[in-house]
């Protein structure tokens, strides 16, 4: 039986792929074009197929008792890749650490690694990222950069403490920031184990970022 199930999966993100690379033809996009634009969506898939995984297992899901029993999938914005943007990284020097606030009221300790800088919708942004000083005693996470923000979704469609995204730090000074993989803080969903950093003002921003999680009650199943 399980086996009968990872065929029909494989052959379900197969399908999805060809369906993805017709609807890219018929926008007669260079070949080039066709297949990042490909490779992206169904990166993003991948994404929000594990995001709802994760909140499906008992071990590993945030959510206790009945919310944990009434989930069945998180709501997401449709796909858009006018949301996945190319950011220049200008690096902070000379970094301070700092304490973040926190949920709880309490702090965690964070650096400033720069400032991302980018366009969307014809609007120039700038957003600020950090490093964990915990994680950053993992090797395992050494390259990980924290992106935490608002936006004007914030509050209504999405979580009012804002999302979250996780980077890596890039070779140069070009940084590719998806928006469509934008996540809420597990505090959103259960406030009362979870102790999760407050966006800092800076990165409130003040356009809709239509892309990524939503919070909605539909992600509990009725």
């Amino acid at each position: 039986m399980k086996k009968i199930i990872l065929i029909f999966f494989g052959f379900s993100v197969f399908s999805y792929a060809q369906d993805l690379k017709k609807e890219t033809e018929k926008k007669q996009f260079p070949a080039e074009v066709q297949s990042q634009n490909l490779k992206e969506i169904l990166e993003i898939k991948k994404f929000q197929k594990e995001l709802n995984e994760e909140y499906k297992n008992e071990k590993e899901s945030p959510l206790r008792g009945d919310n944990f029993k009434k989930f069945k999938e998180h709501p997401f914005f449709a796909i858009n890749l006018d949301y996945c943007v190319k950011a220049k990284l200008v690096k902070t020097e000379n970094a301070t650490p700092f304490e973040l606030p926190t949920s709880s009221g309490k702090t965690k300790k964070y650096q400033e690694f720069g400032k991302v800088y980018f366009n969307i919708n014809g609007k120039e942004q700038v957003l600020t990222v950090f490093q964990s000083l915990s994680l950053l005693e993992n090797p395992e996470y050494k390259d990980y950069l924290f992106l935490p923000f608002k936006d004007a979704t914030s509050g209504t469609e999405t979580y009012g403490g804002g999302r979250y995204l996780d980077l890596r730090i890039p070779k140069n000074d070009e940084i590719i920031i998806d928006f469509n993989k934008a996540y809420h803080p597990y505090c959103a969903y259960n406030a009362t184990d979870y102790n999760c950093p407050i966006v800092p003002e800076e990165n409130w921003l003040k356009i809709p970022i239509e892309a990524g999680v939503k919070y909605e009650d539909i992600w509990f199943e009725h």
